[in-house]
């Protein structure tokens, strides 16, 4: 790969990251709220429907088991009917009589057990009910839990890298140009220059010129040709093609904001900022008013 080549791939794959970086932080914590919300959404239509069906189930079974009980009761009287007629009549009873009327009891008291049985059941398939509910809602509550958490580290890296940013922006310094005029904040690297892009006060276009453009190369709204590099005094002299006009800027520094005038931009210079001088090459960016455009 040509160090041009690199240097633009470099310079925007920086700028991406950086922008890249910031607006996934702002999608994740959008998209782990919407989470928290249909979680808790879910969640309280969940349980009200758990809690309504306990209830009409805790109804239906407090009727039954109270019939069943009734029932109960009902059979223990007649088993103990039974067992006291038996007592009273055993001298006169035969003995097939006699064994008639333990069978009865018997049947009475295995009816009584099975009814008691399905009593302990139903009691128990209600207490079961009750606890998947709890579990369930204590299932919910958890993964809640777990997204906050998430949207908390997501809102502190989210916080410490706007801080970052806010850092770089801070370090960031402006210089008077070429014109006389006082730059803006002027980026010295990549990583500064999508700073000041995601700032977004003025236009920013990254620059990558070598002396084998030499019909000139666009950017933006205007043409630039290198015209020499002296990688000693790391200077060089660059044409501007603005609005059929020709600019000669000769014998300019690293990141030395040089200025000029064009129609669009009217009496807000436009600025060729250059960070980096290599043989024949010069790497940076175009700097344009943010309304440019409009004027």
């Amino acid at each position: 790969m040509s160090p041009t080549h690199y240097e633009k791939d470099r310079s925007g794959l920086m700028t991406a990251l950086v922008a890249g970086a910031i607006i996934a932080l702002l999608a994740a914590v959008i998209y782990l709220f919407v989470q928290i919300d249909h979680l808790q959404t879910d969640l309280a239509k969940v349980q009200d429907k758990m809690m309504t069906a306990m209830t009409n189930e805790k109804d239906a079974s407090a009727a039954s088991m109270s019939s069943q009980q009734k029932r109960i009761e009902a059979l223990k009287e007649d088993l103990e009917n039974t067992r006291t007629q038996n007592a009273a009549q055993a001298k006169n009873l035969s003995a097939q009589a006699q064994k008639e009327a333990t069978a009865h009891a018997d049947a009475l008291a295995r009816q009584i057990a099975e009814e008691e049985s399905k009593m302990k059941a139903q009691v128990a398939a209600q207490q079961s009910q009750i606890g998947d509910v709890q579990q369930a809602a204590t299932a919910a509550n958890a993964k809640i839990a777990d997204v906050t958490t998430d949207v908390g580290g997501v809102k502190t890296h989210l916080t410490a890298t706007d801080a970052e940013l806010q850092k770089t922006i801070a370090d960031l310094k402006t210089a008077r140009g070429d014109l006389g005029v006082q730059s803006g904040l002027i980026a010295t690297n990549g990583t500064e220059l999508a700073a000041l892009k995601l700032k977004g006060e003025r236009n920013y276009v990254d620059i990558n010129l070598t002396k084998n453009d030499k019909k000139g190369k666009r950017f933006a709204d205007i043409t630039l040709t290198l015209k020499s590099v002296d990688t000693k005094k790391h200077t060089y002299t660059v044409d501007v093609m603005a609005d059929d006009n020709l600019i000669a800027k000769k014998d300019k520094s690293l990141n030395e904001p040089v200025q000029f005038l064009t129609a669009k931009g009217g009496h807000t210079p436009y600025e060729i900022v250059i960070n980096k001088i290599a043989k024949d090459q010069i790497v940076g960016y175009l700097s344009t008013p943010k309304d440019a455009s409009s004027r």
